[in-house]
């Protein structure tokens, strides 16, 4: 699912909920992938709705694998956050508000080949310190708490 807009519009009635999980990729350097979306060259994590019937853990690898090619393996909780308004999107083509809902998991990397999909433009790895500017509002304070070591977070 592309988002399109991020926050400055207010919650309402029609604004749904959505559940999602997101995930802080690690490689073996400790350096955390950002994928850079298509839908208005934001950096963000690799992440998604999570599927009727589905566990977050298993969510959480199949939304990697998807949106990436490599296998991961979860080792932690980074959050659940849920902070307005850098979770409100509005969906393309459709026009309808959103509140995400998203539990970011941390993971490290086991197997596979990064791939570009029709979803993002490119994939990088950065040093925690060294991210780069023009992350995704729903980037920012999960990675935020995540250099500052914080994790458990609820917000």
């Amino acid at each position: 699912m592309a988002l399109t807009f991020y926050g400055d519009h207010r919650t309402g009635s029609s604004t749904e909920v959505q559940a999602g999980v997101a995930v802080i990729v690690v490689d073996a350097r400790g350096r955390v992938l950002l994928e850079k979306l298509s839908d208005g060259g934001h950096w963000g994590l690799p992440g998604g709705p999570i599927n009727p019937g589905e566990d977050i853990e298993t969510a959480a690898r199949r939304e990697v694998k998807e949106e990436t090619g490599l296998d991961v393996r979860v080792t932690a909780l980074q959050g659940v956050y849920s902070e307005l308004p850098e979770r409100l999107v509005t969906l393309p083509g459709e026009g309808r508000a959103v509140q995400l809902v998203d539990v970011i998991l941390i993971a490290n990397v086991i197997s596979g080949r990064l791939r570009v999909r029709e979803r993002n433009d490119q994939f990088a790895f950065f040093w925690p310190h060294g991210l780069p500017h023009g992350l995704a509002p729903p980037a920012v304070s999960p990675l935020r708490h995540y250099v500052r070591g914080e994790r458990g977070v609820i917000q």
